[in-house]
């Protein structure tokens, strides 16, 4: 294999001048040998860091550090998140659009996978009016869905997330799911820490804020 002890000490042969050394040389191939080794394990190492200095192959430990430089603490490993989805997560933010209602949305549907509700008093695409149509509630009049317009909040938006569906502890069953019971079972009182792949309110609060423009205000309400 290309790199390894023996394509390495075949590669040194071949630069011997020619006459020097016979076709058998047992013992110029154990001194050699030596050195094959060493090469061979420098070309090992340095594929290694080639590997883990691109976030598209960098593994465990390196693929946190690269988190890190980019974003500090604001991308964390999950608990029990693997490598291939912690770095979806990672590519996902080094191109994130930021700025925009789009951004809102997208970076909640990213984290989430559940569209938000984004509601801005102050845009009519929004609020609808009388003898038009809302973009959210399809129009508005008394008794029917709508929301109400105001222009005393300016830069101010209000927005609905909702938490992930599916989330869970492995092994663990849900309350009046069966398979488990009081001292009998796959049942257990447990945390918000314990559950795989956990989104949590925070994180939800973070994703809106980490793309909002200077200057805004965002209304969160974070719904099931």
């Amino acid at each position: 294999m290309i790199g390894d002890q023996q394509d390495i000490l075949v590669r040194l042969k071949q630069v011997l001048p020619l006459r020097w050394f016979p076709d058998d040389a047992p013992v110029l191939d154990i001194l050699l040998s030596g050195f094959a080794w060493a090469w061979s394990w420098v070309f090992s190492l340095l594929r290694y860091v080639q590997t883990q200095a691109r976030i598209s192959t960098a593994e465990s430990t390196w693929l946190d550090l690269a988190a890190a430089d980019y974003f500090g603490s604001d991308i964390d490993r999950h608990a029990g998140e693997n490598d291939d989805a912690y770095r979806l997560r990672i590519q996902l933010e080094l191109v994130r659009e930021r700025g925009t209602r789009r951004a809102i949305t997208r970076s909640l549907v990213d984290l989430t996978a559940r569209p938000p509700i984004v509601f801005e008093p102050a845009n009519p695409r929004d609020t609808g009016g009388y003898g038009s149509t809302s973009e959210m509630s399809g129009g508005l009049a008394y008794q029917l869905a709508g929301g109400w317009g105001s222009l005393s909040l300016p830069f101010q938006f209000f927005v609905t997330a909702f938490r992930p569906m599916g989330i869970g502890i492995g092994s663990v069953s849900g309350w009046e799911c069966g398979g488990g019971g009081y001292g009998q079972g796959s049942l257990e009182y447990a945390s918000l820490y314990m559950m795989q792949g956990q989104v949590t309110d925070t994180d939800i609060c973070l994703a809106i804020t980490r793309v909002l423009p200077v200057g805004v205000v965002a209304w969160a309400r974070i719904s099931s």
